[in-house]
C-alpha cells in the first residue's frame, strides 16, 4: 500500500510542481497590477484561449497538417537513406560527414532560403519540417544498423544464416532503440520547424498567428498559441514514447 501511495506521489509530482507555479504566477501578476501586454496572467490566458479558440483553431490545423505531412515524408526517407547507408560502404563514406556538418545549420537561416527558391505557399514548410525530422533520423537509424553484437553475427553466419534473417532478426533489433531515440527528438523539434517557416511568410498557422500578436501586443494570444505548440510536441512525443515500448515490450 505504501508502494503504491509513493509510485502515485511521484507521478503526481509534476503536476503539483506545475498547479504551483501558475497560481503564484497568477498572485503575482495581480498583486503586482502588472499589465496584461507585459505579463498576462494564466486566467488572462485561458480567457484569451476561449475567446479566439476557433481562429485558433483554424491555425493549428494548418500547421499540423505541415508537421504530419512532414513528420511521416522525413521518416519515410531516414529509412530509405539509413538501409543505403548500411548496404553500400561508400555511400556512409559520402553521406555520413555531410549529415553530421547539416545539424549545424540554424532552422532561421533555411526557412528564408526555402521560401526563395519554393514561394511562401505550403512546400517551403513541408521541406523544413522533412529536414528536421530527416536528419537526426538517419543519423540515430544509421549507427543502431551498425551496433549489433558482433560476436552473435559471427554465430549466425557459422550457422548459415541468409543475409535477410541477419537484418531481421539482428540488426533491426539492435536498431530499433536508436531509431525511436530519432523519433522522439524529431518529434520534438518538428512543430517548431513549421513554426518557423511560418514566420518567413504564411497566410496561416500558428505561426503567422504568433508573429501578428506578437507585433499587435496580444500578449495573452501570443501564449495562447505557445501553450498549442508545446501541447502538440508533447502529444507527439508521447505517441513516439507509447509506440516505443509496444515496439521494445521484449527488453522490458
Amino acid at each position: 500500500m505504501r508502494k503504491k501511495t509513493s509510485i502515485l506521489f511521484n507521478k503526481l509530482i509534476p503536476s503539483i510542481v506545475l498547479f504551483g507555479i501558475l497560481i503564484s504566477w497568477e498572485i503575482i501578476v495581480k498583486l503586482n497590477d502588472i499589465k496584461t501586454y507585459i505579463l498576462p496572467s494564466p486566467s488572462d490566458i485561458i480567457k484569451e484561449f476561449i475567446q479566439s479558440f476557433t481562429l485558433l483553431m483554424s491555425h493549428t490545423a494548418i500547421t499540423l497538417f505541415e508537421t504530419l505531412l512532414g513528420f511521416i515524408i522525413g521518416i519515410l526517407l531516414a529509412i530509405i537513406l539509413s538501409l543505403l547507408i548500411d548496404k553500400f560502404l561508400l555511400m556512409k563514406r559520402v553521406a555520413y560527414p555531410y549529415l553530421v556538418l547539416s545539424q549545424t545549420i540554424p532552422l532561421v537561416a533555411l526557412a528564408p532560403i526555402l521560401a526563395i527558391w519554393f514561394g511562401f505557399g505550403i512546400i517551403p514548410k513541408i521541406i523544413l519540417v522533412v529536414l528536421v525530422v530527416f536528419f537526426p533520423i538517419t543519423l540515430s537509424l544509421t549507427e543502431g544498423l551498425s551496433s549489433y553484437d558482433r560476436e552473435l553475427h559471427e554465430m549466425m553466419i557459422q550457422l548459415g544464416a541468409t543475409n535477410k534473417q541477419m537484418f531481421f532478426k539482428l540488426k533491426m533489433p539492435s536498431a530499433l532503440t536508436h531509431f525511436f531515440s530519432g523519433l522522439k527528438i524529431a518529434a520534438a523539434y518538428c512543430v517548431m520547424g513549421a513554426v518557423i517557416s511560418e514566420w518567413v511568410g504564411a497566410q496561416k498557422g500558428l505561426g503567422i498567428y504568433l508573429t501578428r500578436a506578437m507585433s499587435s501586443f496580444q500578449t495573452a494570444a501570443l501564449f495562447a498559441d505557445v501553450f498549442i505548440i508545446m501541447t502538440i510536441s508533447i502529444i507527439l512525443f508521447k505517441g513516439i514514447e507509447y509506440l516505443e515500448k509496444k515496439a521494445l515490450k521484449w527488453r522490458i
